[in-house]
């Protein structure tokens, strides 16, 4: 079947007021609209759209019938999101299995109620997710060389001492140190429990970030500050993600951990992949995002929300990864797969062109007239552009063909079955079973 699905955006603080009412043809509220979650999460499950009497909720669509409309006779594993980041999200880490299940079944037998601000596990689920870019996005993802990381902290250490904040200098340089080891992995987590320990030195050192950013005393080479100065300044990137960090979050101690991470720029199409345990946080931008259906996360800072390093330290992985950046495979023409090694999801992505609208224009990179999707499993879609029509062929000699046409900002769920033929003109996302 050919279902509708509709949510209400969720208004975290980190949203854009704008971005998410446009893609949904909606009147913005003035208030931040984060995330969209298409999916069977019981946090914001999505909705059959224009139900009649007794609304219901896609949880509600697979109770009825879970060998139909579920996956091995239950809920979706996986969970669809579009996000609009207009300003930083908190540096986070997600769960593995095996850790999610034990923190889950620690706090239940604790009796922590599982609406409590200071609760950790939701669920008892993992959280790896992927994101694709829609906008250009901006990311904070996974560790990077130690020797990175020591290199910039002296630079801003020299540029606070040229903006007149000696304090602050000494204390970077003492930051410096703190990273210097045979152990990487160990020198982080080490890192992670000082850094939110209250030691008057990590004060110290944020406000050296604050007023090497503030003063334009990190500018690259080139610049009008460089030309007087022959010593090599901090990426401009990195400059410009320190100064928003530190306008929106002075004095969090994750601005320091900011600095232990790659800092990642997406193209619209392209891709992280960021598996259980990794640290992260999103910038900017507007993105799809598909995950286990799991809400666990624990917080490392750049947040009013509830911190627990304890548990942080003890579930993140520490090791350095080399790129977070992950490659799709192209499927077919005009049809792209994300397939990180996990069960729960897997993201598509159709872009279509319909011949007489690309005579009068160009037509959509890596676009093709109709796309065949298979359906093994149940599939949730979102419309990110233009008009697509979704068709399925009559099942047994006197079924009827499905047909439903979608306009951008509009959702589906489509049971498992025979495969989708797409066409039309525009760009579509597909979550889907992994494996």
């Amino acid at each position: 079947m050919l279902i509708f699905i509709e949510n209400t955006p969720r208004a975290y603080a980190w949203g854009s007021k704008d971005a998410l009412p446009d893609m949904l043809g909606l009147a913005p509220t003035g208030e931040p609209q984060a995330e969209l979650w298409l999916g069977t999460h019981p946090g914001s499950p999505a909705h059959v759209a224009k139900a009649s009497a007794g609304a219901r909720t896609l949880i509600d669509l697979v109770e009825s019938d879970p060998e139909r409309y579920g996956v091995d006779g239950g809920s979706l594993p996986f969970l669809l999101k579009v996000l609009a980041i207009g300003a930083p999200l908190s540096l986070q880490v997600h769960p593995d299995r095996a850790q999610a299940a034990a923190g889950y079944a620690a706090e239940e037998a604790a009796g922590v109620p599982r609406d409590a601000p200071h609760r950790n596990y939701g669920d008892a689920n993992h959280k790896p997710e992927l994101l694709v870019a829609l906008s250009e996005v901006t990311a904070l993802s996974g560790f990077r060389p130690l020797a990175e990381a020591r290199r910039e902290v002296l630079l801003l250490a020299a540029a606070a001492r040229r903006a007149g904040a000696a304090e602050g200098a000494a204390a970077l340089e003492a930051v410096e140190a703190r990273l210097r080891g045979a152990d990487p992995g160990a020198l982080r987590r080490v890192f992670l429990e000082w850094v939110f320990s209250g030691d008057p030195v990590v004060a110290s050192a944020l406000d050296g970030v604050s007023a090497a950013v503030r003063c334009g005393a990190a500018e690259e080479p080139g610049s009008a500050m460089a030309a007087r100065d022959a010593d090599p300044r901090i990426d401009s990137a990195r400059t410009v993600a320190l100064r928003e960090l530190v306008g929106a979050h002075p004095g969090d101690p994750g601005v320091l951990v900011s600095v232990l991470l790659h800092l990642v720029r997406l193209d619209p199409g392209e891709a992280l992949y960021l598996r259980a345990r990794q640290l992260h946080a999103y910038l900017s931008g507007i993105a799809v995002e598909v995950m286990a259906s799991s809400d666990n996360v624990l917080r490392a800072g750049l947040t009013p929300k509830h911190v627990d390093i304890a548990e942080l330290c003890r579930v993140v992985d520490t090791d350095e990864i080399a790129e977070p950046r992950f490659a799709a495979e192209r499927v077919a023409r005009g049809l792209l797969a994300w397939r990180p090694d996990v069960p729960d999801f897997a993201l598509l992505r159709a872009r279509l062109c319909d011949p007489e609208q690309s005579a009068e224009g160009a037509a959509p990179a890596d676009s093709a007239p109709a796309v065949e999707v298979p359906a093994r499993h149940p599939l949730v879609l979102v419309v990110t552009s233009g008009r697509v029509r979704v068709e399925r062929r009559a099942e047994g000699e006197h079924g009827l063909a499905e047909v439903a046409s979608a306009r951008r900002g509009q959702s589906l769920y489509v049971s498992a079955g025979d495969p989708i033929r797409l066409t039309g003109h525009g760009e579509v996302f597909l979550a889907t079973v992994g494996g």
